[in-house]
């Protein structure tokens, strides 16, 4: 089974899909591309997990912190604050 065929019934909270679009801007041009595969396949593996069917912000947030390089993370939480995401309500430290 690939990865398509396993996420063929998850979708994307348009909220959520909007603030994945805007973190991905954010990254330098030459990291975006294998950013946004690793970190959109990884909020579908966390969906998936949890036996849901649509993305929630969580799941971006924790996509966003599991596949970010911790040395990245000040910058990744200074773009969340910037776009109004508030990943210390997931448990992540400020």
């Amino acid at each position: 089974m690939s990865d398509n065929e396993k996420h063929d019934n998850i979708t994307w909270d348009l909220d959520t899909q909007k603030k994945f679009d805007q973190m991905i801007a954010k990254i330098p041009i030459f990291l975006r591309d294998i950013a946004q595969k690793k970190v959109f396949q990884k909020a579908l593996d966390l969906t998936q997990k949890d036996g849901r069917r649509v993305v929630s912000e969580k799941d971006l947030v924790d996509a966003f912190f599991a596949e970010t390089p911790f040395g990245f993370h000040g910058p990744m939480k200074n773009d969340m604050n910037d776009l109004k995401i508030n990943y210390l309500k997931y448990g992540y430290s400020k």
